[in-house]
């Protein structure tokens, strides 16, 4: 059985990165454990107004449920790890943001005029689109080779050279400031759509496009925090290694 005494000092990126089940409570509570997974349960709770002990209690409870299988993203290898971003959220992102540009400019012709709050969302999320675009390339062309390329100098494979961009603290760096504004931008997509709940006189496609960010969101979430919480530490600390 998983206890979780003393843990109110314990960052939120860390609960999530041993065990992905407790991001279902802090999302129920709106933590967020991606881009601001830094911050301890206590100083969370505290901002909040949450009582520390029910929330480890709740958080008590999922682990030591057997109902939810959990994948340990954390003992993987980090060029498996990379494999997996890429083949699963990265290419989920490439996929989605077609259909969701054409369903939201349809609903933006359709019922912009009844529900305004449908152009700023459309706004929003091409600006999403076109950023997550950019960001995911610069993960596949810079970041993730020179994080497999430790990985393969590690097992001898090949030896290394100093990267263009210095260390590998200063590519991160970027990233994980794009997160950031990444999750600001679906925290306000999720305000405008009243939390992805379409209004009365929405149509299917209205509701589908809803269901659809929603969808988006949460794979962003797991997606920010297999980089953020796990992969990115991982490599500052392999790179150290070598130093």
């Amino acid at each position: 059985m998983i206890t979780l005494q003393n843990n109110s000092k314990k960052q939120i990126g860390q609960f999530v990165a041993e065990d992905f089940r407790t991001a279902a409570v802090f999302s129920k509570h709106n933590i967020d454990f991606c881009c601001k997974g830094d911050r301890t349960l206590e100083e969370v709770c505290k901002k909040k107004g949450i009582d520390t002990d029910a929330l480890l209690d709740e958080l008590h409870n999922v682990l030591n449920s057997n109902t939810d299988q959990s994948i340990d993203y954390k003992s993987w290898p980090l060029d498996l790890l990379i494999d997996y971003i890429e083949k699963k959220h990265h290419r989920y992102v490439e996929e989605k943001i077609p259909v969701l540009l054409q369903f939201l400019n349809k609903l933006c012709q359709v019922h912009g005029e009844r529900h305004p709050e449908l152009l700023q969302i459309n706004e929003l999320f091409k600006a999403s689109a076109g950023e997550l675009a950019a960001h995911m390339k610069k993960e596949e062309l810079i970041l993730f080779p020179f994080v497999k390329k430790m990985v393969n100098t590690k097992l001898g494979l090949c030896a290394i050279d100093s990267p263009g961009f210095g260390t590998v603290e200063n590519p991160i760096a970027m990233m994980k400031h794009e997160h950031e504004n990444e999750g600001e931008r679906f925290r306000q997509i999720a305000n405008l759509s009243n939390n992805y709940n379409p209004p009365e006189d929405a149509c299917n496609t209205y509701r589908v496009t809803y269901a659809m960010l929603c969808e988006f969101e949460k794979d962003l979430h797991l997606h920010i925090h297999l980089e953020n919480n796990i992969l990115f530490p991982q490599a500052i600390k392999m790179e150290q290694q070598f130093g």
